[in-house]
Formats: C-alpha cells, sequence, structure tokens
C-alpha cells in the first residue's frame, strides 16, 4: 500500500477576486478548509498547485491573484507545485514529488472544475493513479455562457466519477482511513 496524498489545484487568490462568485463558494471554502485540516491532522501530505501564465494578469507570478489563497494558506513544509497548463502533470514536477513521496492514491479537490481539476484527474487516472478520491463537493467553477456553475460541477462529477476518480463528500473523506 501507498502514501494518501491531498492535492488541491488552483485554490489561488485570483479565484477570490472577480465580481462573480464561484458556485456554492462559502461552501466550498469551508470543505476546502476541512480537508486540509484533516489531512494536517493525520499527517496526509498537502500538495497545491499553483496556476502560472505570464499572459494573464491575474495568474502573473508575484501578483495578488497568483498567490494560493489565504482560505488554505500552506504550511512551510507542504509543498507547491506550479503549472503552467490546465494538467497538473503536464511540464511540472508533480509525478516526481508524488513518487517521492510513495503515493498511490491522490484525493483531488480544488479549481476550476472543468479545467484543471478535470484534466488533472484525467492525467492522474492515465498515469497509473486509478484509486483515486474526487471529493464531489470541494470543487467548483463560475457560470459559462452555456452552462451554470451547478450544472458544470454536477456534469463533471457524473463523467468523472467511478471512471477515473471515486467520489466522496468532504464528510466521507477519512484520511485515517484511506490507504497510508
Amino acid at each position: 500500500m501507498g502514501q494518501t496524498v491531498l492535492l488541491l489545484i488552483d485554490v489561488q487568490q485570483a479565484m477570490f477576486m472577480y465580481d462573480e462568485k464561484l458556485y456554492r463558494e462559502q461552501e466550498v471554502v469551508a470543505h476546502l478548509q476541512q480537508l486540509l485540516t484533516e489531512a494536517r491532522a493525520s499527517g496526509t501530505p498537502v500538495i497545491f498547485v499553483q496556476h502560472t501564465d505570464e499572459a494573464d494578469e491575474d495568474f502573473r507570478e508575484n501578483s495578488l491573484g497568483w498567490a494560493i489563497a489565504d482560505v488554505v494558506r500552506p504550511l512551510p513544509q507542504e509543498r507547491i507545485v506550479r503549472k503552467s497548463s490546465w494538467d497538473s502533470f503536464y511540464q511540472t514536477e508533480l509525478r516526481d514529488v508524488l513518487q517521492g513521496l510513495g503515493a498511490s492514491q491522490l484525493i483531488i479537490a480544488g479549481m476550476q472544475t472543468e479545467f484543471c481539476l478535470d484534466t488533472t484527474c484525467r492525467s492522474a487516472y492515465s498515469l497509473g493513479y486509478q484509486n483515486n478520491v474526487l471529493v464531489s463537493d470541494a470543487h467548483s467553477t463560475f457560470d459559462s455562457k452555456v452552462l451554470s456553475g451547478e450544472q458544470i460541477v454536477a456534469h463533471h462529477n457524473a463523467v468523472l466519477g467511478n471512471r477515473f476518480a471515486r467520489l466522496l463528500t468532504t464528510a466521507d473523506v477519512h484520511f485515517r482511513e484511506l490507504l497510508k
């Protein structure tokens, strides 16, 4: 059995700076905080994935929006993996970091559902991380021109769940009982 790792994707200040709010924003933040608190209490490693895009002023390195959100501030010993695409594995050190931890299971949560979260779930599965959990109530996005944030989250839970990751709610994630 390998190590379980909590992977928090793109929970950055920019997500909370727009006039439009994330779908279920406050509830999702509370769930992210709960997951983080429980992971830390159980000794489960936490990795923060931070989107960087020099062409987007909100995600330009060292901008206010680029910073990991205050609501989930990393501890000094926790890893931050920077990425410049929707895939947390593409041209990043994430796979090496996970291998160094002996990770075999990822607990995945964060932003934005239809972009970085979706792509990372699929890539993780393709790379052999096939016992992952997508926390169904701990990821979010904004309304699009075609679908509401609620529809996007529901759709991705249905598509990703039990294919690329097992779906659990925050209340059902028990780090001490998962793979160690």
